[in-house]
């Protein structure tokens, strides 16, 4: 038995678009520009739930941020996130559709992860794993090796695939076999889907 399983940023969504971001920013009248530099320099920690929503925003804003703020930015968050692959999600639903093993391992705050949760292309995966909910993030061994004794398979019966080649790398430290994310095209051709 195989599972492929799929991060979700910029490999099942599309990548966060910058326009996206910079309605953020503006929308709690803050600096485009600094407002990306802050929400990356402190997303990773916010993945990890080491950061409150409130926390991270607020680091991201460099200043308190307000309860109505926090819940705006999460909604926001989660839009800009919400643009589906097209390419994968039509691999996605071939591999569901035979009946493969799929599972996905991502990046995310607990807030976000309930969000994608509801999504229509997300909802018909089963077995999904959140760095917010686990307190582990990619491309830290600990979250593979738990991911793979949750789904109750040795690590070599593991198929990850990720944009990101620090986390390809994580996965295969693992005993996985990591696939880098390039295009649909170039993943059907890996997957033979």
């Amino acid at each position: 038995m195989t599972w492929i399983v799929f991060d979700y940023g910029s490999v099942l969504s599309l990548p966060q678009p910058e326009s996206d971001a910079d309605e953020m920013a503006q929308a709690v009248n803050a600096d485009p520009k600094a407002f990306r530099r802050r929400y990356w320099e402190h997303r990773l920690e916010f993945d990890r739930a080491s950061l409150t929503p409130a926390a991270y925003w607020s680091a991201v804003l460099d200043r308190p941020a307000a309860i109505a703020e926090v819940a705006r930015l999460v909604a926001m968050d989660l839009a800009s996130w919400a643009y589906p692959d097209e390419g994968t999600v039509a691999i996605l639903n071939d591999l569901l559709d035979r009946g493969d093993d799929v599972a996905l391992l991502s990046n995310a705050p607990a807030c976000l992860a309930d969000g994608l949760d509801g999504l229509p292309w997300i909802a018909a995966i089963e077995r999904r794993f959140y760095s917010g909910r686990m307190g582990l993030v990619k491309p830290d061994r600990e979250i593979f090796d738990r991911m793979a004794a949750e789904l109750d398979a040795d690590p070599a019966e593991i198929v990850f695939i990720d944009d990101r080649l620090e986390n390809v790398a994580g996965a295969e430290r693992a005993g996985m076999t990591g696939v880098q994310f390039t295009s649909a095209e170039a993943l059907r051709k890996t997957l033979k889907a």
